[in-house]
């Protein structure tokens, strides 16, 4: 009988095993199955074109999945799948699994939710996915695919997928959108009933305010007011500046006999004494001023007269005469001599 090779379907049951019997770690991270020989030929035989996608089905438990083919040195009647794609199916060591042939739309849109939000926590979730994308040729609605990444397994259910069930990823250009992982939790919102029971702060209130402005104060209330008192503050006491205040020597070495007078600084207590004050010295200075230019007079005060005699004082009440003060002249040269021969 004659046989249309382009009608016939491949269709087998294989025993299938995890990858990791077969010391293939590297196909964990994908869809791609491991089948023997066998299939090679038949798939050659049928002229099944490339890329080869099949159906696997696990009529046992009514799982259905799609996938592709890495290599055909599998044992005969024996098919190694990954492990993620085994507990998907629902599937133990050995158990019987049917494998056909599949045809399938290219992808366009594809809905994921992650398992925890550690994988959204990924400086760029989307790259990571990307990346891990390529080892797979295609994507089935239900299915829960398995993305590595530094060192930790990442768990993400392919929630929709269009425009079918089942889509094929293999050099398409396809949207991938996110939804909230399976442990985010919404922020409970406040019911109804708790807003209601709460009891509002209490609101004082306050006087209106009024702008009609500042009042003008009546004539009554000012003439009833008393200026406040005012403290006066005592004057600053401020030190006059006394000259020739100094003791009087004469040229002998000898100090002088009348005494001299040392005047305190006289403090100003008011303005009026600071006026008599600016009166005396400028009769004092006046007085200086009168005594005969070229002449330097030694040890002179207030007691001396113009013409350099002391003045006399006045007889007291007792009738004794008064006594004067005699100033020691001045003797020029006087003092012992030393020769030469000593």
């Amino acid at each position: 009988a004659y046989e249309n090779h382009h009608d016939a379907a491949f269709e087998r049951k294989y025993r299938c095993y995890p990858i990791s019997f077969i010391d293939k770690p590297h196909l964990e991270n994908g869809d791609k199955i491991v089948m023997p020989p066998s299939a090679l030929d038949r798939l050659a035989y049928l002229h099944i074109e490339y890329p080869m996608l099949f159906e696997l089905s696990n009529t046992s438990a009514g799982r259905v999945t799609y996938c592709g083919v890495m290599e055909f040195i599998a044992d005969e009647g024996l098919i190694y799948l990954p492990y993620w794609m085994m507990e998907n199916m629902l599937l133990q060591e050995g158990d019987i699994v049917e494998v056909k042939n599949a045809s399938l739309a290219k992808g366009s849109y594809v809905k994921l939710q992650p398992h925890t939000k550690d994988f959204l926590d990924i400086s760029n979730p989307k790259a990571v996915l990307e990346t891990t994308l390529r080892s797979y040729s295609c994507l089935t609605t239900g299915d829960t695919i398995m993305v590595p990444y530094n060192n930790k397994k990442y768990y993400i259910n392919v929630v929709e997928t269009k425009p079918s069930t089942a889509v094929s990823i293999i050099e398409t250009d396809c949207e991938v959108d996110f939804i909230p992982p399976l442990d985010f939790k919404e922020p409970e919102k406040p019911s109804s009933s708790s807003l209601s029971n709460r009891t509002l702060p209490e609101v004082k209130e306050e006087p209106p305010l009024d702008f009609k402005g500042p009042e003008k104060p009546s004539s009554s209330s000012l003439s009833n007011r008393t200026p406040p008192e005012v403290k006066e503050e005592p004057p600053k006491k401020i030190a006059k500046f006394s000259p020739f205040t100094g003791s009087g020597r004469c040229l002998n070495g000898k100090s002088s006999t009348q005494p001299t007078v040392s005047p305190s600084s006289p403090l100003i207590d008011n303005p009026q004494q600071n006026a008599a004050n600016g009166i005396n010295g400028s009769k004092s200075s006046s007085a200086s001023s009168r005594q005969k230019s070229g002449k330097l007079v030694f040890g002179s005060n207030a007691n001396q007269s113009s013409n350099g005699t002391p003045k006399v004082l006045p007889k007291s009440s007792s009738g004794e005469p008064p006594q004067v003060e005699e100033k020691p002249k001045f003797q020029a040269f006087t003092g012992k001599k030393y020769s030469l021969r000593g």
